[in-house]
């Protein structure tokens, strides 16, 4: 099997799990309150932050280059929602969760010591933002009655063509990353690490919204 392969059948579960979570149900049903929404944004900008910190630093390592796009950097496109949805004083107003902090721990500790991991979570994130981006992008328009375009730069890769051609180099470079089996698997248990954050930030993303559903408005 290829990386990508190996990626996708062996994460599959997970992946799954996610998409059912109650914090991904809300957003795909199209039933997320602003203010939870931002939170989501919030707390994904650290990972971002570091993600492509970690990728920009690692930018020649042989097992980080191929995957290493700046087009698919979504930091700045996050920045520009937060401040549009929320304001400028988003860092400060909205709190970022522990699980996202670590998070961002774990990929600035990848940068010095295992430096090719960080593919693994590129593929979590960047391929699940392509594959879904336009839909998602709909979605929150909508729910949010957002003007074509507005408060939606992180779903936006460019035309459909060009959000292919970069699904199709991401995937192609993961063919270039792993020179041996062992570094394969260490890409596979990164991505299982990857999702098993993600899980554990969206649970608490969710019970906050919960617990400020529960104390009513003005809360």
């Amino acid at each position: 099997m290829t990386l990508a392969e190996r990626l996708r059948s062996e994460t599959r579960a997970q992946h799954v799990e996610l998409e059912r979570s109650a914090l991904m149900q809300q957003l795909l049903r199209g039933r997320m309150p602003q203010p939870t929404y931002c939170a989501l944004l919030r707390n994904l900008h650290p990972i971002y932050q570091a993600l492509e910190a970690g990728l920009a630093a690692c930018a020649s390592h042989p097992g980080v280059a191929p995957v290493c796009s700046p087009a698919l950097w979504r930091e700045p496109a996050l920045r520009a929602d937060l401040e549009l949805l929320h304001g400028a004083d988003w860092s400060s107003d909205i709190a970022m969760q522990s699980s996202a902090a670590a998070y961002a721990r774990r990929l600035a500790a990848l940068v010095d010591g295992q430096p090719e991991r960080l593919v693994a979570h590129a593929y979590v994130r960047y391929l699940g933002d392509l594959s879904g981006g336009q839909v998602l992008a709909r979605i929150v328009s909508e729910q949010l009655g957002l003007r074509s375009g507005e408060g939606v730069r992180f779903y936006d890769f460019g035309r459909f063509d060009e959000a292919a051609a970069l699904k199709q180099r991401f995937r192609a470079g993961l063919e270039a990353v792993a020179a041996t089996e062992a570094d394969a698997d260490a890409v596979v248990d990164e991505a299982r690490r990857a999702f098993a954050m993600h899980a554990e930030l969206f649970d608490q993303l969710h019970a906050g919204a919960s617990a400020r559903a529960a104390e009513g408005p003005g809360s």
